[in-house]
């Protein structure tokens, strides 16, 4: 499962997080948001797993999280706080964040891959990462952005870059999740192509952690 924050305004109703998110990256509001996402999460995740109810739960971080040094004691509290284990959660971070401050990403990065925490890349092959860079992170996943996959049994340029991309994060013996996924076909042809895991609106759209538990049931 994701984490994934959504605001219900009293006055605005639903808003997005692509309203909400970049501004609060801009004003460095968002470590305060990460740390909250943080906690709700590993509290969920605790309660899940006294429920014996063991999903590992994937965290997004921003450019302002990695570059905050603090980040990893910060995060240690909170799972000691719920009595949690890093190996329950899956830490998110995209391209474009890594490179923004290379030196300092990587450090913090390998002081929480230290701590226990799987590391993912999101949104790959959006950015502009360089190759020679990425063999050198602490990573165990790659995420292959949603626009390759929405309609990739119907483009077979999509499907190629797909295919490329699940072969380059298995030959550097990374797991391979694929977002966006939105019908049986596109499901099905991962499956073929070999991708490990995916993720999109044909499994579940995006719902409250407390209706997760009936979902699963079902």
């Amino acid at each position: 499962v994701e984490a994934l924050v959504r605001w219900v305004h009293p006055q605005r109703g639903f808003v997005f997080p692509d309203q909400f998110i970049p501004f609060a990256e801009q004003t460095g509001f968002i470590r305060a948001l990460t740390l909250w996402v943080l906690e709700e999460s590993i509290r969920v995740n605790s309660e899940w797993v006294a429920k014996g109810i063991h999903l590992k739960t994937s965290i997004n971080l921003s450019t302002r999280d990695l570059l905050d040094q603090d980040l990893p004691n910060k995060i240690a509290a909170v799972l000691e706080k719920y009595q949690a284990t890093p190996a329950s959660f899956c830490l998110e971070i995209t391209e474009s964040a890594i490179m923004d401050d290379p030196v300092r990403a990587q450090q913090t990065l390998e002081r929480l891959h230290g701590m226990g925490f799987d590391l993912s890349i999101d949104d790959f092959g959006t950015g502009y990462s360089s190759l020679a860079y990425l063999k050198r992170l602490p990573v165990d996943e790659l995420k292959i952005d949603k626009s390759f996959v929405l309609k990739m049994e119907q483009d077979a340029d999509d499907t190629k870059i797909v295919r490329s991309t699940i072969d380059l994060g298995h030959n550097m013996g990374l797991r391979v999740v694929a977002e966006g996924i939105e019908n049986a076909a596109v499901l099905h042809l991962l499956a073929e192509l070999g991708c490990d895991q995916g993720q999109g609106y044909f499994m579940s759209k995006p719902m409250p952690a407390e209706q997760m538990e009936t979902w699963l049931a079902n």
